[in-house]
């Protein structure tokens, strides 16, 4: 068969060479447009590395005699034609038509090396360019061709036709396809199309997909597109124009979707936003939007999404934003207060907002914010507290973010008892259901995170069930995605069961969750580097002098800088490198990191360790700052789910040790002594005796105050959401299934 088609293929490009050599005489001042459409047929074929007459991108014979077909034969057609067509009268319109016949061929060239189009799609191309060419020289409708079009076969057909009298026709159907599949572009390049008839439709779907954007604009009156706006007659941009006139517009966009439908109206929302400079009602304005949310809520529950619902300055972006600032941060930075005065700032809160205010602030409230907040909680609904019914008044929305958090805090079971048997067992049922669905992989790392926390025997057997019956599921319904999340999460539940022994790097194919060898940590010198990141607030210049103490002299040479410190262990090639805590306020801890980075770089030493030493919202910084070849890092509160898949996109093979709380300095220093000192002396660093050795010191006598922060600490081979993110990028670069990171 495939010399069938080499023998046709050589037929045909014979007979056309004669064809062309006895029928078509090229005049000479048109030769060089026919030479360049020459050239660019050559440089086309060259793209596999031989000029062979052969346009070959397939391992399919077949499929690469038909694209050489194409290229040559068909294309040599075409400009033949021009030549031979009495309808093209002048020389003028047959060199018009060569040019769009050169310039198909280099746009389609430049497309295919920068990967915007796919060479199987050349015939097509081709074959719609000639009913392009044909409908242009008859006069006729050029439309209908491109309607039907790919919008990257419409761009180049409307970038090669663009002196002919249709020309803007095709420009705006190309824009509308570019569009429709960049949404949230419209304002940014809707000026050129504001006098079109679509522009108002655009603006619309701009209100609901970038309403600050929309927003933005909207402010500049005297604009182009603040003209447009103005004069649309559709409800939400005329709404997003009115809101856009006011001092304090942003903190109304949360409650764009009721105030179109009346649920709610500016004058209310007024009175706890003030006018700008004096009447913000903190509480008042908190609890409009958490009424707002379970509203939006519901809606989402019923495949319903609010308008203003996600983005920047959306509802819930919102809603934890004001969460964190009114409520977790004041609970938090009063840590050392005493218990009545340090909670006030969530005393007036009724139960469904300080429920939001706990799901909200997941990723940066304390242990113990936490469960004094969950005792307030437990307070607010007596006479007898129900989960269920809390769950009920808000939706049950967040509430696999807010089992993750009982459970990670051991309040878990307690929450569970508080409503019936069979009620408990459904709410668990639907922790683990649905894992497969939306963008990303957060409510199964939450339930991965929970596992790991779960100390009830028969709770942890209830979700590892929910799990086997999902990949059951999964398979019976042929879900691929379904069926890696549930199969991932049972082996990863089922490793952590001692009884059960799974061997997850033999089953996965992950490194070794359980040690790592020392030789692994070593650059190419074969030093070991470490380098500790300080922030320059108050708990960092507390702590920075006793981090520095706990190096003896007897193990280690410590070298003061004036922006980083220096500890070289006396045996072995061990380098530890921590920045000082300079004031942060000036931004200097910053310099001193940046400066240390590049000190290291220029050293050519490669931190195989990171500590990250500070508050969870100094996190942000060490990440951005990680580098991408980590195989420890030891964090203060992990953050959650984003801040696990960032660390793990940037050092894949991490072995993560995270807390709950705050890193604490009494724990941290007993943790990095014990990994430097077998950095040291041995050949493996090894977690389960590392933390039954720290977890015996931390149950004597004098360290038994310690033992409740310790107890928040969690090592690498427990840290199932950072298993999970591993598994899921080992399946990712197998080409198994795409997760939707």
């Amino acid at each position: 068969m495939k010399l069938f088609y080499i023998i046709c293929f050589l037929l045909l490009g014979i007979g056309d060479c004669f064809a062309q050599s006895d029928s078509i005489k090229i005049p000479f001042d048109r030769q060089l447009f026919h030479d360049k459409i020459l050239e660019e047929q050559n440089e086309i074929d060259k793209r596999d590395g031989s000029k062979d007459r052969m346009f070959s991108v397939s391992e399919d014979e077949s499929i690469n005699l038909l694209l050489s077909d194409v290229l040559f034969r068909k294309i040599d057609e075409l400009r033949h034609a021009v030549e031979s067509n009495t309808a093209i009268p002048t020389r003028n319109e047959k060199v018009k038509y060569l040019r769009y016949l050169e310039s198909l061929l280099g746009i389609f060239r430049s497309a295919m090396l920068s990967r915007k189009i796919d060479p199987l799609e050349f015939p097509t191309l081709v074959d719609n360019f000639e009913l392009l060419m044909k409908a242009s020289i008859a006069k006729e409708k050029l439309l209908p061709v491109v309607q039907g079009e790919s919008y990257e076969l419409a761009r180049i057909h409307a970038n090669i036709f663009t002196d002919d009298a249709q020309t803007r026709d095709l420009v705006n159907v190309v824009y509308l396809k570019y569009i429709q599949l960049h949404p949230k572009e419209i304002m940014a390049t809707i000026r050129p199309y504001l006098g079109e008839t679509f522009a108002d439709s655009l603006l619309a779907v701009a209100a609901y997909r970038t309403p600050t954007l929309l927003y933005t604009f909207a402010q500049s009156k005297y604009s182009p597109e603040g003209r447009k706006i103005r004069s649309s007659d559709n409800q939400v941009v005329k709404m997003i124009s009115r809101l856009s006139d006011m001092p304090t517009a942003l903190n109304y966009f949360p409650f764009l979707d009721d105030l179109l439908s009346g649920k709610i109206s500016i004058e209310t929302i007024m009175k706890t936003v003030g006018d700008g400079d004096k009447g913000y009602d903190s509480i008042g304005y908190y609890r409009l939007l958490v009424q707002t949310e379970i509203g939006y809520a519901k809606r989402l529950h019923a495949k319903d999404t609010a308008v203003a619902f996600f983005g920047t300055n959306g509802l819930r972006a919102t809603l934890k934003s004001k969460a964190l600032k009114h409520f977790i941060s004041p609970i938090n930075e009063l840590h050392n207060s005493q218990v009545p005065y340090r909670m006030r700032a969530i005393q007036p809160l009724t139960a469904p907002e300080l429920y939001y205010a706990i799901v909200m602030g997941e990723n940066d409230i304390y242990t113990s914010s936490y469960k004094h907040s969950y005792a307030r909680l437990t307070e607010l609904m007596k006479p007898a507290f129900k989960g269920d019914s809390l769950l009920a008044e808000v939706d049950k929305d967040f509430f696999k973010k807010f089992i993750k958090m009982a459970a990670n805090y051991n309040h878990l079971d307690g929450f569970l008892s508080s409503m019936p048997t069979e009620v408990a067992g459904t709410l668990m049922k639907d922790f683990v259901s649905n894992l497969d669905e939306g963008d990303n992989l957060e409510d199964a790392v939450d339930v991965a995170d929970a596992y790991s926390s779960i100390v009830d025997s028969t709770l942890r057997n209830s979700i590892l069930n929910h799990v086997i019956q999902n990949e059951a599921l999964a398979k019976s319904l042929n879900n691929n995605r379904g069926q890696v999340i549930y199969g991932l999460l049972k082996l990863i539940f089922e490793s952590a069961d001692n009884e059960k022994a799974v061997d997850l790097t033999a089953a996965i194919g992950i490194p070794s969750i359980y040690d790592i060898a020392t030789s692994n940590l070593k650059d190419s010198n074969g030093r070991i580097v470490q380098q500790v990141f300080f922030y320059g607030d108050e708990d960092g210049k507390v702590f920075f002098p006793s981090f520095v103490n706990s190096f003896p002299a007897s193990d280690w040479t410590v070298t003061m800088k004036p922006e980083w410190v220096e500890m070289k262990s006396k045996k072995g090639e061990v380098y530890v490198y921590a920045n000082r805590p300079l004031d942060s306020d000036r931004n200097l801890d910053d310099s001193s990191q940046v400066h240390l980075g590049k000190y290291l770089s220029g050293n050519e030493m490669h931190p195989s360790i990171v500590v990250h030493r500070g508050h969870s919202y100094w996190l942000k910084g060490t990440i951005d700052r990680m580098p991408n070849d980590a195989k420890i890092v030891v964090l203060g509160s992990c953050g959650g789910y984003k801040n696990l898949a960032e660390i793990l996109t940037i050092a894949p093979e991490a072995h993560i040790i995270s807390t709950k709380e705050i890193g604490a300095g009494d724990i941290n220093k007993p943790i990095l002594n014990y990994i430097n000192q077998t950095l040291i002396n041995t050949d493996k660093l090894e977690w389960r005796p590392m933390w039954a050795s720290l977890t015996q010191f931390f149950s004597t006598e004098g360290n038994k105050n310690l033992k409740e922060t310790w107890d928040d600490y969690v090592p690498p081979y427990k840290n199932l959401g950072a298993i999970f993110i591993k598994a899921c990028n080992k399946k990712i670069e197998e080409g198994e299934v795409d997760l939707g990171f």
